[in-house]
């Protein structure tokens, strides 16, 4: 029998790719959005359940994981790929902007999380697979809630791992650097009145993209290889880099200490 994936937030981006990937791999494919009355392509496509899911309605979750176990028996993995980022000067941020940051990239997946963890437990074997970033281990200036939500994704990740291995399931995480996609498109800039830091926000701003502009961007068929690998594997291997961006990043931190990394990403972003 085929097995299955439940992805959210597929209606674009990594989660569309991912849809497609499993599914030319001969894998029957949920594919969850808020949406999915506006997606023409994914429905016509063997073997794929296109359904709404929305990681902030606990309903919809539940609803969606009912709607999946009926189609198609069970669910071996699940993707938890819907999030957004949220950028700017954290101190003119909106405490509603920073409660959305958090239900989405964080309790909406762990909301899908809950849901799944059952079944799986009880057929002794799954997959988790939670999108990160490489800004799950870096922490950039202006980016102190869109890179919070994915340090607590990865602690969350790393601990729940230890917790599910013992019932046959893994729990992985994806970390991507900078990828074309719809998420830009969707990046969510905090308005700032702060005057005082227009210069730092204009020295970040003006210098990322050349820090590793000469290095190769993943695509987002990348970064959807790099997810079926990780279902398909069989490694106990807990993170996945995508992007040689994000490799310079982690490499740059993990290979000086931690004074000199800050030095470092200070010289280069803020001085």
């Amino acid at each position: 029998m085929s097995k299955t994936v439940i992805i959210t937030g597929a209606s674009s981006g990594f989660g569309r790719e991912t849809a497609r990937l499993f599914q030319e791999k001969g894998w029957n494919v949920v594919a969850t959005m808020r949406s999915p009355e506006d997606e023409q392509e994914l429905g016509e496509l063997e073997n794929v359940l296109v359904i709404r899911l929305d990681v902030q309605e606990p309903e919809s979750i539940q609803n969606a994981i009912k709607a999946a176990i009926q189609h198609f028996g069970g669910i071996d993995v699940l993707v938890n790929n819907a999030g957004f980022g949220l950028m700017g000067v954290f101190e003119s941020a909106t405490p509603e902007q920073i409660r959305k940051q958090y239900a989405v990239n964080v309790f909406g997946l762990m909301d899908v999380t809950s849901a799944v963890l059952p079944l799986m437990r009880k057929q002794g074997s799954g997959h988790i697979i939670n999108i990160s970033s490489f800004g799950g281990q870096i922490g950039l200036p202006f980016g102190s809630l869109y890179n919070s939500s994915k340090f607590a994704v990865e602690g969350f990740s790393e601990s729940l791992s230890h917790e599910v291995s013992a019932f046959g399931i893994s729990v992985k995480i994806i970390e991507p650097g900078g990828v074309a996609t719809n998420f830009r498109n969707g990046l969510e800039m905090i308005k700032n009145e702060i005057l005082e830091y227009n210069p730092i926000m204009g020295n970040f701003f003006g210098r990322y993209q050349s820090t590793t502009g000469h290095l190769p961007k993943a695509t987002p068929e990348d970064v959807a290889h790099s997810i079926y690998e990780a279902a398909t594997d069989e490694k106990a291997q807990l993170r996945y880099v995508v992007g040689e961006d994000a490799q310079f990043y982690i490499d740059t931190k993990y290979e000086n200490s931690d004074q000199d990394f800050i030095k470092i990403m200070r010289d280069r972003f803020v001085n």
